[in-house]
């Protein structure tokens, strides 16, 4: 994968400025840390950084290519997995190509076809073009959001970059975040709603959106959007179904020019990408697949098991290895590790995010990187498959709000009454959760329990997945390690939306269609494995360990973070953490009271360090 940034003003000559865009460019270096390059033109600077995976001498951006009078120049981040084929469709049209790239086939079609492209394209992406005859740039993100892509108006120009921290680097570009995007970390973090860039006049490119700009003129539309349609198709021809899309699919994903691994924590989403590559590399007589698991230490001796976690990850890893002959290694992390990296992840993500969990992934990633530049992950399986628990969970289905997030109340009681009149916190997330359900794809005559399902498959689609991809990319090319979902492939997602709770949960299990379609890849009991989420260390040392530095740093006079909380509910929280209470997450499935201290923390620290002016 890769980093990319820009500038573009209709109105100034932006080659003046070469060192601002590239400084926004560096800012993405740990996204492609192999090459650099930049490009400039009157009115368009671009910058890219550039983790080579396929083709080293004929991948290099930005990308330049002339169309008879027309010069298109590209900046890309991703992969397209059905790179062959487009580019056979192209060279059919009259097109040349100089490279086997991937990148050389986004910047011909987008020629020949326009934006209208990107419905072609199968993979994960976020790319700008800036066409020097017409003077436009035209910016196209996946239609899941694996890639990021976020864009900002500053005078009559535009910045772009795959992390805000590529716009924040233009010396012109303020600082401000206002009530609605404090409301975005504080309400509704550490997801966020699509299409907000958190800071003022920042906005992401939604998932499946392309955007024309020319002389500040913007144009945004949608190219994709998840569709209802009835599903005719009985459990057997079903379960082929998935079966066959999921081994395409990873088998696409497997292409490249430097070695692959997979994620492996021995649950049935990571153990089946898992199976797929593995039976892929033997098929094609190449060395074993080597995969990764995480473990903290004690954690036999801490774990308690409860209705979100049911089972420790480490032996089922080990079994579903040694069943398909992998080389496994398991990265074990220690509370110290937490300690010596906890603000190690904000850097990476901008905002406050995931606590130990993003941490642990960070370092995680940063352990396979020594080996692997790309590994394949199983995110997506549980939202798209109906996997978390609030697919099956009276409390959740009957929620008028978010379903992973039913402790708000509780969690805005920490902000003082001045900042909760301020944000309306409830008010705010109530009407998040209204547009969100306003876009549901309704199927008619569907029962009542059946339109509840699609729209808690909806909103984890696209709101709860957004959350976990941000966090999957920003911990992962935070130490240059490309890592591939799968389960996000379009082509499965649009086919197992449609299919019924009855046939999605066939056998009367969780995620039963998907286990049906691998029957025979796994062993029975790893196959039929109960779910657990992303672990997270029950160790006390790290309730105390986040306990005391969230109370060292809101004690600072100069804490920024102070200010806005309720110094009564804070006692509350820290009182509660030193008791033995249920687990009650207020985010996810997993995150807790420790991880209320840990995400605080990261609050006070974005607000300091990233010079945030409160308007």
């Amino acid at each position: 994968m890769c980093g990319i940034a820009g500038w573009v003003d209709w109105t100034r000559d932006v080659s003046l400025h070469r060192e601002w865009v590239v400084g926004m460019g560096e800012t993405l270096t740990s996204r492609g840390p192999d090459t650099r390059g930049d490009w400039f033109s009157t009115h368009c600077g671009l910058a890219h950084r550039r983790l080579i995976v396929v083709d080293p001498a004929g991948g290099t951006q930005p990308m330049l290519r002339r169309f008879g009078e027309r010069t298109m120049v590209l900046v890309y981040n991703g992969e397209l997995y059905n790179t062959a084929e487009l580019r056979d469709e192209l060279l059919a049209k009259g097109h040349t190509f100089e490279s086997y790239s991937d990148t050389e086939v986004v910047l011909h079609a987008i020629a020949e076809w326009g934006l209208a492209a990107t419905e072609k394209f199968n993979g994960i992406f976020a790319f700008a073009v800036w066409d020097n005859q017409s003077q436009e740039l035209l910016l196209g993100r996946d239609r899941l959001g694996v890639k990021p892509l976020f864009f900002a108006q500053l005078g009559q120009g535009v910045l772009f970059g795959s992390e805000l921290k590529a716009i924040l680097a233009h010396p012109e570009f303020p600082r401000r975040i206002d009530a609605e995007g404090l409301a975005e970390i504080l309400a509704v973090g550490p997801a966020r709603t699509p299409g907000h860039g958190i800071f003022e006049n920042v906005q992401e490119l939604r998932p499946g959106h392309v955007a024309r700009i020319r002389n500040n003129e913007w144009h945004i539309q949608a190219y994709w959007k998840l569709n209802s349609w009835t599903h005719e198709e009985d459990e057997e021809t079903t379960a082929r179904r998935v079966h066959d899309l999921l081994v395409d699919t990873v088998e696409r994903q497997l292409v490249s020019d430097v070695p692959v691994a997979t994620f492996l924590s021995g649950g049935l989403d990571s153990s089946v990408v898992t199976a797929i590559a593995a039976q892929y590399f033997q098929k094609h007589g190449k060395e074993p697949l080597h995969t990764f698991s995480i473990e903290f230490a004690e954690m036999e001796k801490h774990f308690q098991a409860n209705e979100f976690q049911k089972s420790l990850d480490a032996p089922w890893a080990l079994k579903v290895s040694q069943f398909l002959g992998t080389v496994h290694h398991p990265e074990v992390f220690d509370t110290p590790d937490l300690a010596a990296n906890l603000h190690q992840t904000l850097p990476a993500r901008d905002v406050p995010g995931m606590a130990d969990i993003d941490t642990s992934l960070f370092l995680f990633c940063k352990r396979i990187k020594e080996q692997f530049t790309v590994a394949l992950s199983g995110e997506s399986a549980d939202e798209v498959f109906g996997g978390y628990p609030w697919f099956h969970r009276a409390e959740s289905l009957q929620a008028h709000t978010f379903p992973w997030a039913l402790q708000l109340s509780r969690r805005v009681g920490m902000l003082n009454d001045e900042t909760r009149a301020w944000l309306n916190p409830e008010a705010y997330v109530q009407r998040r959760y209204e547009e969100a359900l306003s876009e549901v794809p309704r199927l008619p005559g569907e029962s009542s329990e059946e339109a509840r399902i699609r729209e808690i498959s909806y909103l984890s689609i696209t709101r709860f997945l957004p959350t976990l991809l941000d966090r999957k990319d920003r911990m992962s090319m935070g130490c240059g390690l490309e890592v591939r979902v799968p389960f996000c492939d379009h082509r499965l997602v649009e086919y197992v939306f449609n299919i019924p709770w009855k046939l999605k949960t066939a056998g009367d299990e969780v995620k039963g269609i998907l286990r049906k379609a691998m029957e025979g890849y796994l062993p029975e009991d790893a196959l039929h494995r109960k779910k657990s989420p992303y672990p997270s260390t029950p160790h006390p040392d790290y309730v105390e360990l986040v306990r005391s530095r969230f109370l060292e740093r809101i004690a600072e006079p100069d804490s920024p973070l102070r200010p806005l909380l309720s110094m009564t509910a804070v006692d509350e929280w820290v009182s509660a953490s030193r008791q033995a209470m249920p687990h009650r997450p207020w985010f996810g499935q997993i995150m807790a009271i420790p991880q209320m201290f840990h995400y605080l923390m990261e609050v006070d620290d974005w607000l300091r360090t990233y010079r945030i002016q409160l308007v």
